[in-house]
């Protein structure tokens, strides 16, 4: 079976295409089903973030292409699109990619902490779902100790550094005083509270969190001594609000270009600052067409995120020496699993010859017949069945000129020589005898 991590990220895809291939929380379930229900599938996990969408399986060899097919049946896409703008990587490389995904080297903003929790949340619904079998239980609990070990090893995460953080970095160059903006934050999830503490870290002190309950909502803002509100409450509060950042998991916009014209009429046209980190889009583009709108998207922030992965990147470079270790010692690992299933097998073998054999003589014993003949074939028939399949594969090994083959199975088949032979008792004995007395 082949290690598989397929799928589409920022570096790969526009937003456009990243919305589409996006699973929304309520669809992750019956994809999970779907996907593992694949013949060529026999284990499978789905990390699904505004940047990237990525299927982890365990598949036989010809996985890519049933995966990749499914990928565009499940969203209704051409094949040959998707495929233009998809990676995938194989075994060894499937695992390197995972680990640099969950430290955030394959990040747009390099070491954001994010990831590792969504891979988290991923995992455990694939274990939920059960999509997991041994082998990506083991690479996800191997990779999150890597991740652990270079979050604490180096420097990658010490600074605020995320999309939440690009887009506060953003809206700062924008306004001049913080302190007087009114910033509006639409969902509740780590992103938007991300976002609401670097607002309030720069100096934002009126703060509204709309949330599609306001328990959460409440949750977020509370802290920070904001508001919470609800989605339908949104439009009274768009009024007020110089900043807005969107970050929900909604499948359809939440602010249209109506409501921002309202809005925009109420405010006598004093501009406002947008930023819609979401996949699939909170905001609709045409809102950005609107001349007091400055709208940006997770694509826009590109800039931003540049100038924090120069500060990034000497952790980044330790970070990947750690990760290189965490894949050599993934294949170490991964080698004794497999030798210790190839002992079990070869054993199991062993054992039913052993077992045939042994219930055969028994027959013949309470038939009555002469228990030295029946030792003598038992002895016979069980020699002769361990010995033939090696003996066939050696012989097909020397036809074929297979000399790695020849030259293991000495190693495997013959007894070791011992370092020197002891003298038989008759040698001894001789020895004594003539030495004089």
């Amino acid at each position: 079976m082949t290690l598989l991590a397929l799928g589409i990220n920022h570096r790969t895809a526009s937003i456009a295409v990243r919305e589409q291939v996006a699973f929304t929380p309520a669809q992750l379930d019956h994809a999970l089903m779907e996907l593992r229900a694949l013949p060529q599938i026999s284990e499978a996990a789905v990390l699904s973030t505004c940047n990237r969408t990525e299927l982890y399986c365990v598949t036989d060899a010809a996985g890519e292409k049933a995966v990749l097919d499914w990928l565009s049946r499940f969203h209704q896409l051409k094949v040959d699109e998707l495929a233009h703008c998809a990676y995938h990587y194989l075994d060894n490389e499937a695992v390197r990619h995972l680990m640099r995904v969950a430290v955030g080297l394959d990040s747009m903003v390099l070491g954001e902490p994010q990831i590792l929790g969504q891979l988290k949340e991923a995992y455990q619904q694939a274990r939920e779902a059960q999509g997991l079998g041994s082998e990506l239980e083991r690479l996800f609990q191997h990779t999150f100790a890597v991740a652990k070990q270079v979050r604490t090893e180096t420097g990658i995460g010490k600074n605020p550094v995320s999309v939440a953080y690009a887009a506060v970095s953003m809206a700062s160059r924008i306004f001049d005083d913080f302190g007087r903006s009114k910033a509006l934050l639409i969902g509740a999830g780590e992103t938007i509270e991300l976002v609401a503490r670097h607002l309030h870290e720069a100096g934002v002190r009126k703060l509204t969190v709309a949330n599609r309950t306001r328990e959460r909502a409440e949750q977020v803002s509370a802290p920070l001594g904001g508001t919470a509100i609800t989605l339908p409450e949104i439009p009274a509060a768009l009024e007020e609000a110089d900043i807005v950042i969107s970050s929900t998991a909604s499948p359809l916009p939440i602010l249209g270009k109506g409501m921002v014209e309202r809005a925009l009429k109420k405010r006598r046209h004093r501009p406002v600052f947008m930023v819609d980190i979401a996949v699939p889009r909170d905001i609709e583009p045409e809102v950005g067409d609107l001349a007091d709108v400055f709208l940006y998207t997770v694509d826009d922030l590109e800039e931003v995120i540049q100038e924090n992965r120069r500060h990034r990147q000497v952790a980044a470079d330790q970070a990947e020496s750690l990760i290189e270790h965490g894949v050599s010692g993934w294949q170490h690992e991964r080698r004794i699993r497999h030798g210790g299933e190839l002992i079990r097998g070869y054993r199991r073998h062993g054992e039913s010859l052993r077992d045939t054999a042994r219930d055969q003589a028994l027959e013949r014993l309470a038939r009555g017949e002469d228990p030295t003949k029946v030792v003598e074939r038992l002895a016979h028939q069980l020699a002769n069945r361990l010995m033939h399949q090696p003996t066939q594969t050696l012989r097909d090994a020397a036809s074929q000129e297979d000399h790695a083959l020849l030259e293991a199975a000495p190693r495997l088949l013959m007894p070791p020589k011992p370092a020197f032979e002891k003298p038989s008792t008759s040698t001894a004995n001789r020895q004594k005898d003539d030495t004089p007395a």
